[in-house]
């Protein structure tokens, strides 16, 4: 506090980011991280915040969501001046509504968010306020996406739809710390979308409510139960759910490849193809090649493979009962009846009570029904092939034989 006054100061400048264990990222951030610091403030406080500009080149900050005068809007060029290199420029406004924002760069956006510019920002509530509930356990992250190359530690700026990396605050699973929350908890988790494609988040074992956007609280008659809740492009959604079901819930982005890492990407599909010939002769000029995708993406979860230095592996994390098979935007929402009052560390793997986890059946099964008509049409058009052409099948024989 400064004569009334909440003060902060923020860093633009280069960082270090570990994504995962033995994985860093060459980013651009505040105050030596990427996202930068969340700031939290109340209701009617007038904020100052002075930004010093240590990137190469000029930059801005641009307070996403908020009411505030046009000037200090931080748009470069249509607002404010751009900050030049070196110099710190200085940011004063009333935190005018309750909610959750964000901060990001309004100058070379296209590069310097690429880079991982953004941070996160909550003006709580000065008073009870009838839209927004008190809760046990709040939790905050932005997602963002990155285009690093496997061995590579700085992200590629240009690219627009093909990115490889889709983190939690600027980490990838299994970097990703789990929520841990006590059973009974009432729990907030706010989402803010500073990536350049929507992500549909979803948690397993609960029902929520969307409470909140960049707009403010939401209305009461406009909540409704949902498992998943899409986050576009430039928005915050926030949710809010009883915590009262016991055990380990997965917490993720519905899109399949937004849980995969680096390497998940523009590998042809080869399932059902016999490689076995080629690779025989392919092993005798390249030793070290392997197949990859012969029956599926599992087996390179489980396997030891060789990866360039500075990579995740594609799909990683080891749970209680073997590989999770996921990357990227993932986590785990722990739920324990013995998490201690205000005690939130990990409590490690939920242990199932007997009878509770599905088991092997070695019984005889039921008879099975199949679609006699699977695939065929009514209406046969012209230039079809004579006979059917089915799908030749491989099995898997047991261990790893055949992979080289």
């Amino acid at each position: 506090m400064n004569g009334g006054v909440k003060e902060f100061h923020l860093v633009a400048e280069p960082v270090v980011r570990e994504m995962t264990q033995g994985f860093k990222a060459h980013l651009w951030g505040y105050n030596g991280q990427s996202p930068g610091p969340t700031i939290e403030v109340v209701e009617g406080d007038r904020v100052r915040v002075f930004v010093t500009n240590k990137l190469p080149e000029h930059t801005s900050i641009h307070w996403h969501g908020q009411r505030l005068p046009n000037g200090m809007d931080g748009v470069g060029g249509l607002t404010q001046k751009h900050i030049p290199p070196g110099k710190t420029f200085v940011y004063e406004f009333v935190a005018r509504r309750p909610g959750t924002f964000m901060y990001h760069p309004h100058a070379d956006e296209m590069v310097q968010m690429a880079m991982g510019m953004m941070g996160s920002w909550v003006t709580h509530p000065k008073a009870r306020h009838p839209l927004i509930d008190e809760v046990d356990r709040d939790f905050v992250f932005l997602l963002s996406a990155f285009d690093i190359e496997p061995g590579s530690y700085t992200p590629k700026i240009m690219t627009m739809l093909d990115f490889n990396l889709f983190t939690f605050n600027s980490r990838v699973f299994p970097g990703i710390d789990s929520m841990n929350v006590r059973k009974g908890d009432r729990v907030r988790i706010r989402v803010g979308n500073l990536s350049m494609t929507n992500h549909p988040m979803h948690l397993h074992g609960h029902e929520f409510l969307v409470t909140g956007t960049d707009g403010g609280p939401t209305p009461r008659s406009t909540r409704w139960y949902e498992v998943t809740t899409d986050v576009a492009v430039g928005q915050m959604r926030q949710i809010e759910f009883v915590a009262d079901e016991e055990g380990d819930w997965a917490f993720h982005c519905h899109k399949s490849h937004h849980t995969m890492n680096a390497m998940g990407h523009d590998v042809p599909t080869m399932i059902g193809v016999d490689h076995r010939k080629v690779v025989k002769e392919i092993t005798s000029v390249i030793p070290d090649y392997m197949v990859m995708g012969e029956r599926g993406m599992a087996d390179m979860a489980e396997m030891e493979m060789p990866l360039p230095d500075n990579t995740a592996p594609m799909m990683g994390g080891t749970g209680p009962f073997g590989s999770l098979e996921m990357g990227g935007m993932f986590t785990v929402l722990k739920v324990r009846r013995e998490q201690k009052p205000g005690d939130y560390g990990d409590p490690g793997w939920y242990r199932h009570p007997e009878g509770s986890v599905a088991y092997e059946f070695t019984g005889n099964l039921p008879p099975q029904l199949r679609s006699d008509s699977a695939g065929k049409s009514a209406a046969p058009s012209r230039g079809q092939p004579k006979k059917d052409v089915e799908v030749r099948i491989r099995k898997p024989a047991s261990g790893h034989q055949g992979h080289h």
